[in-house]
């Protein structure tokens, strides 16, 4: 199945990739076109529950797709596997209504979703600064006003789901909750892309007394943050995943451009300067693939994976950014033009180490966890040493 899925973007996705970055209808045609072929091909929804459409992988099986898929950006929506975040959201803390109306358009690609947490002039990683209100109505629906931002895909997106204070006041640690908001609804609406280095995709949203349906709510009042929880555990390591699989894709770029191109003194692939990059390439790949599939597993378990996840996101996010900066070394001025994917590659390796959470951010969280196990309370428990070990 993976050299299967590998073919499919290799040969498929990639090609039209130009097309599909260009967005418009030529995009949506190809998209589509592109669904239809996962699906005869029997690739469609791998990750996904089997009795909503999917392939029914589970997410440790799936990790060795999700590198493959991942190598283009458009791969797991080409593939089906793109909603896995918000359907297991919906699927684990959805009402029924909420249930039967979304998860299967949701599988079958014909519902898409967004995420809405991080505001402006708010830092993504204090979610207790959280303004956007969310008001009772008198029929038991919900008022939301607000504004949020990087909010990726909300241009065409069908539901959002918003993280807003049902209780208590920017700072509080209680009173969030997630809604999941039709952006058809009156008072929705797109303020303006947010280019991320040149990339669009990210967008600021606002919603100005959004009535959303009191089933809409995710969870109970206040669950946000256990909910979000669950949902960054499991985005971040897929993020890795995909980020391993576009390294991979920039190191076979290198290693290509360094056998077939030569300069007076040979072939590039005969200097020691393009062997060390190499060299250093390969051992980022190859010491991180084992820190992603460790947070894998350890989700897939249903265990505590806030380290191995925070330290599989920096090391990941770094080697990235390492791999591809390599790639555009090694093929000169021809990496920085359009003619490779090189510098969207560098681009993300590089917002990478930001979005779903900054470098300092998990470095911090990390190392706490780490000393804690070092601590007064720690040294007295024999349990606590064999832990550490």
């Amino acid at each position: 199945m993976r050299n299967r899925v590998d073919r499919f973007v290799r040969s498929r996705v990639i090609p039209r990739e130009a097309v599909l970055d260009g967005g418009g209808p030529a995009a949506a045609d190809a998209l589509a076109e592109l669904r239809d072929r996962a699906q005869e091909e029997g690739l469609w929804a791998q990750p996904l529950p089997v009795e909503l459409g999917g392939g029914g992988l589970d997410f440790r099986t799936y990790a060795g797709l999700a590198e493959v898929e991942g190598a283009s950006d458009h791969g797991p929506a080409a593939l089906g596997s793109a909603p896995l975040l918000d359907v297991t959201m919906l699927a684990r803390h959805g009402g029924t209504a909420v249930r039967e109306a979304y998860l299967k358009p949701l599988v079958a690609g014909e519902l898409r979703t967004c995420y809405a947490m991080t505001e402006p002039d708010v830092p993504g990683t204090d979610p207790f600064g959280t303004a956007t209100r969310a008001e009772p109505g008198p029929d038991g629906s919900w008022l939301v006003t607000g504004r949020k931002w990087f909010t990726s895909g909300a241009a065409g997106a069908d539901l959002v789901t918003v993280m807003a204070r049902t209780g208590g006041s920017a700072g509080d640690r209680e009173g969030l909750s997630l809604l999941l908001v039709p952006t058809a609804s009156p008072g929705f609406r797109i303020v303006r892309e947010l280019p991320v280095l040149g990339a669009g995709g990210q967008y600021e949203i606002e919603l100005d007394r959004v009535r959303v349906p009191a089933d809409h709510l995710l969870g109970e009042p206040g669950d946000a943050l256990t909910i979000a929880g669950e949902r960054l555990a499991l985005g971040r390591t897929l993020r890795c995943l995909r980020w391993l699989g576009q390294a991979q894709r920039a190191f076979d770029l290198m290693c290509e451009r360094a056998v077939t191109r030569s300069g007076s003194r040979g072939p590039l692939a005969e200097q020691q300067l393009i062997q060390s990059h190499v060299f250093d390439a390969l051992l980022a790949l190859r010491t991180t693939r084992p820190l992603v599939h460790e947070a894998v597993a350890l989700i897939d378990a249903g265990r505590d994976a806030r380290t191995e996840v925070g330290l599989a996101k920096v090391a990941a996010a770094r080697m990235l950014q390492q791999v591809a900066d390599s790639a555009i070394q090694v093929h000169g001025a021809a990496g920085l033009g359009p003619d490779t994917p090189l510098p969207a590659l560098l681009r993300t390796g590089r917002a990478a180490r930001i979005l779903d959470g900054p470098d300092e951010l998990h470095i911090t969280s990390v190392a706490r966890r780490a000393l804690r196990a070092y601590g007064p309370r720690a040294r007295q428990d024999p349990e606590g040493a064999v832990q550490r070990s």
